[in-house]
């Protein structure tokens, strides 16, 4: 639940599409770190979100069917206090955003690009999908996000 007396930390996933990667690290951070963070996804060429995306999200639990495609121009007015590059086709264009924002990078391959079998294809978006969530996990730990009652 949300503490309305203290900010949350904002958060930007930034990937290439904004179709599928960082649509899922914005999923998980809503479902796993409510309390702790304000997400966001955008991508330096947006599309869509990628249907697949969406069913695998479904899966395991998690709506990300309202979201949609953005490019950073929409959210840097923002002010984040992290950057998280997903892809690292995003990692080098990233802009400079105002303020004191960290920025970090984790690579996660592509499922957009797999070719195969439709169940092949959706394997390859669970595993993104699920190191994704691993991911997500760690967040609190690696950008010392504590529980917001907590931060000062």
């Amino acid at each position: 639940m949300k503490d309305p007396g203290h900010a949350l930390l904002k958060i930007l996933f930034l990937c290439t599409g904004n179709s599928c990667r960082s649509q899922m690290a914005e999923g998980w951070a809503h479902d796993l770190l409510a309390d702790r963070v304000e997400a966001h996804s955008a991508g330096i060429a947006p599309s869509r979100v990628h249907p697949d995306a969406i069913a695998v999200m479904a899966q395991a639990g998690v709506d990300i069917s309202s979201q949609r495609s953005k490019h950073m121009d929409e959210v840097e007015h923002l002010h984040f206090d992290w950057v998280v590059t997903l892809c690292d086709r995003a990692k080098e264009p990233c802009p400079v955003f105002p303020g004191k924002v960290r920025q970090i990078h984790q690579a996660f391959k592509d499922p957009v690009e797999i070719e195969g079998t439709r169940e092949e294809v959706l394997a390859a978006f669970r595993k993104t999908r699920d190191e994704i969530r691993a991911f997500i996990e760690t967040l609190p730990d690696l950008l010392d996000i504590r529980p917001s009652k907590e931060r000062k």
